[in-house]
């Protein structure tokens, strides 16, 4: 597991509107069975963005819309194989978390 990996949302019933959830934790801690993510959220359905705090991705043909206020831990165990890595996008995802706790 790395920070900023997607990986197709466990709950198969969940994916019709959060298809993805985005690995944002430290990769340095690994000793505790849970991985905060950020749910990736159907963007048709998603509704009004803030520009800062929720940005737009295309992940596997989908347009999903961050949904950086929803932050939670996630079982690690959960979480099986990324599709895709938004590590080039870091400044934006960290962007938005910043805008959420105030740090910019």
């Amino acid at each position: 597991m790395a920070r900023f990996d997607v990986y197709p949302h466990p709950e198969v019933a969940m994916r019709s509107t959060t298809p993805f959830l985005l690995d944002v934790q430290n990769n340095f801690i690994d000793r505790i069975a849970s991985r905060v993510v950020i749910p990736m959220r159907d963007a048709d359905a998603f509704g009004p963005r803030m520009r800062d705090l929720n940005p737009l991705y295309d992940i596997a043909g989908r347009s999903v819309v961050l949904d950086t206020a929803a932050l939670a831990a996630f079982p690690a165990a959960g979480l099986k194989q990324a599709v895709t890595s938004l590590s080039a996008q870091r400044e934006d995802i960290v962007g938005a978390l910043d805008t959420l706790f105030g740090s910019y």
